[in-house]
């Protein structure tokens, strides 16, 4: 049983690290309320008045706000629908036996460790081009019109670039959820002369909750912040059809050299990411707890 001395030693040790995480978090917190509140410009750094809330109005009124937050939001659930859903699939085909599973589900998961900025030109100069690509010349010879993907649906395009990346994560952690399950539960079901389907509905999948609920959970707070497929495939465009929050507060800051307006951006984007992971943990973070 741990004492007294032995409590305020462990303190002690964390004492750091947990100070320093503090630091870290609240001084850039700090530095951007900071320069929210100022008119702050790349162009002339010099004159930074005083503004108050002005940026936030500025930024919450500009007609792109409510485009960038709609892509954001369709971002989020086009690519979880992919991956939750295809992760699922993906995992009840590695859970089987058969020759070379093992390679199979080292090359499922190796998407995953490649850089978001490599899998984006990747999949923009080799698959997505409308010329030269692996799609475009599947649909030319089969006497299809090939898609100009980042100017036609660009928005998409990133809900596949992104999703791509993501599923194998989610495989991983679906997979290792369905490997838990007992095979007893399976075989008593099969007896009582339960079918494929009905053995998923009612056994596998209320099995795999947990690890959904994990897989949104975690996704859904990385999603939010997408930027590297962005910048570097569509730039946001055309126009702001592929532009998200993360997207809009660096062309406040990079773009048009507002950094006052950018920082308002960001203080809004933590308060929207912190109202989803609320909403998420309260709606189906009690599948952790059952």
């Amino acid at each position: 049983m741990a004492t007294t001395h032995t409590k305020s030693a462990a303190r002690a040790m964390m004492a750091p690290s947990v100070i320093a995480l503090l630091i870290w978090m609240a001084v850039p917190l700090a530095m951007t309320l900071y320069y929210s509140t100022l008119g702050y410009s790349l162009y002339n750094p010099i004159s930074t008045p005083f503004v108050g809330f002005d940026n936030y109005s500025y930024f919450l009124s500009d007609p792109t706000f409510s485009a960038a937050l709609v892509n954001t939001l369709i971002l989020v659930v086009g690519v979880l629908c992919i991956t939750v859903g295809g992760g699922i699939l993906v995992a009840l085909l590695l859970d089987q036996d058969f020759y070379g599973v093992n390679v199979v589900r080292l090359l499922v998961i190796a998407p995953f460790f490649v850089m978001p900025t490599v899998a984006a030109l990747v999949w923009k100069n080799m698959m997505m081009n409308p010329v030269y690509g692996v799609i475009g010349q599947f649909l030319s010879s089969i006497g299809l019109q090939p898609i100009d993907w980042m100017t036609e649906v660009p928005l998409l395009s990133i809900i596949i670039i992104v999703a791509w990346q993501w599923l194998p994560f989610a495989t991983l952690i679906l997979l290792t959820a369905l490997q838990s399950l007992s095979s007893d539960q399976k075989e008593a079901a099969e007896m009582d002369g339960a079918g494929a389907l009905s053995i998923f509905w009612y056994i596998t999948l209320p099995h795999m909750s947990r690890a959904i609920t994990v897989v949104i959970l975690i996704q859904t707070i990385f999603l939010l912040s997408i930027f590297a497929e962005i910048l570097v495939t569509t730039n946001g465009g055309p126009g702001s059809q592929s532009t998200n929050l993360t997207y809009l507060v660096y062309q406040q800051a990079i773009s048009f050299g507002d950094v006052g307006a950018a920082s308002a951006g960001g203080i809004v984007a933590v308060i929207l990411a912190n109202i989803v992971a609320i909403f998420l943990v309260r709606l189906i973070g009690k599948n952790l707890d059952a």
